[in-house]
C-alpha cells in the first residue's frame, strides 16, 4: 500500500522512506523531493560529541569499543588495531597459493591469457584465435601449428576447469 507524503500539506505519494531516529527503526515516507530535501539535512551524528562518535565508529567497524574499566582488554585492542594498522597481525597473512602445473600455465600464454581469466573468457580467446590461424581460412604458411597448439592448449584448460 502505498502512503501519502510524511511531508506536511504535500499530497504526493509517499514512496521513498527516511529515517526518524539514528537506530534506523522507524522511517519516514516521502516523495521523491522531500525525500531529497530531508536526507540532504539530516546527519546522522547530530547532537554527538566527537568522543560518542569515534566509540560508534570503532563499534560499527571493530565490534565493540574499547572497554576502559579492563586493562587487558584495552591493551588487547589497542595491539589490535596496531597490528591492523601496520600489517602485522595474523590475520593479515595470506596463505601462500599453489603453483599451477607447468602444462596449464603454458596453455595460458598460448592463450595469451593471465592465470585469472575464467572459463568464458577461455572460451571467447579460443574462438577468437581459432577463427584467425584455423588452415582453412588463415593464409599464413605455419597457420595450421599454430592452430594445432591453440587446440590443444583449450583441451588443456578444458580438462583443468572440468569442462
Amino acid at each position: 500500500m502505498i502512503k501519502k507524503c510524511d511531508f506536511p500539506g504535500c499530497t504526493k505519494a509517499g514512496t521513498c522512506r527516511a529515517p526518524k531516529t539514528r537506530d534506523l527503526k522507524e522511517y519516514w515516507c516521502f516523495c521523491q523531493a522531500h525525500a531529497a530535501e530531508y536526507n540532504k539535512n539530516w546527519n546522522y551524528y547530530a547532537n554527538m560529541s566527537p568522543e560518542e562518535i569515534e566509540e560508534d565508529w570503532e563499534r560499527q567497524t571493530f565490534g565493540s569499543p574499547i572497554n576502559k574499566n579492563k586493562s587487558q582488554d584495552s591493551a588487547d585492542y589497542i595491539k589490535f588495531l596496531n597490528d591492523f594498522l601496520t600489517g602485522r597481525s595474523t590475520f593479515d597473512k595470506v596463505p601462500p597459493k599453489k603453483s599451477l602445473p607447468a602444462p596449464i600455465i603454458t596453455a595460458f600464454k598460448t592463450l595469451d591469457l593471465p592465470i585469472t581469466a575464467s572459463w568464458r573468457e577461455i572460451g571467447a580467446k579460443y574462438r577468437q584465435l581459432a577463427k584467425q590461424y584455423h588452415p582453412d581460412t588463415a593464409r599464413a604458411s605455419d597457420s595450421g601449428t599454430k592452430f594445432a597448439k591453440i587446440s590443444d592448449a583449450y583441451q588443456t584448460l578444458k580438462r583443468h576447469f572440468g569442462k
